[in-house]
């Protein structure tokens, strides 16, 4: 499914899809789901959006950027995903970044970085090593504070601790 997004520059717009991204994460958080939501978007359009969903279908790959991919390349046809943006709320895994390398995204932008599994930067740099066939424009840091607390609340609240909010 596509959503008109009226295309703006640079930060602005990618704070736009971040904010959309987030509450994407909200939706997996009230399912129990690790709070993190994906969308990518192509000429100003979202193509695709989707949250984890590891829990709900017993699937260990069904994060929210996996999900994300998938819904994309059947939307527009092709596992190509050329000229497009993924926008997700944490650092992938190695297992998204490869994901994300192989479907040929153009540009990553993500929120939290993810010092024990992130992928693209904080422990290895799979979406731009210059050895692989192809390499992915990264933005990172954008709302980091807001993706961040989202996942620090749930895993707070997770382990029986007081609720913070």
């Amino acid at each position: 499914m596509s959503h008109e997004v009226p295309e703006t520059a640079g930060d602005a717009f990618d704070r736009r899809m971040m904010e959309h991204a987030l509450g994407l994460a909200r939706q997996a958080a009230a399912l129990g789901e690790v709070p993190v939501g994906a969308l990518i978007v192509r000429e100003g359009k979202i193509v695709s959006q989707a949250f984890n969903l590891r829990e709900t279908l017993h699937d260990p790959t069904a994060h929210a950027e996996r999900l994300a991919l998938t819904l994309a390349g059947r939307g527009l046809g092709s596992w190509r995903l050329e000229g497009c943006t993924l926008y997700v709320t944490l650092e992938p895994c190695a297992m998204c970044a490869g994901a994300i390398v192989q479907s040929r995204v153009q540009r990553l932008v993500y929120g939290a970085v993810d010092r024990k599994a992130g992928a693209c930067q904080s422990l290895y740099r799979l979406v731009d090593d210059r050895r692989m066939n192809h390499r992915v424009e990264l933005a990172s840091g954008i709302l980091a504070e807001e993706c961040g607390e989202i996942l620090s609340l749930f895993f707070h609240d997770r382990r029986g601790f007081p609720k913070l909010r």
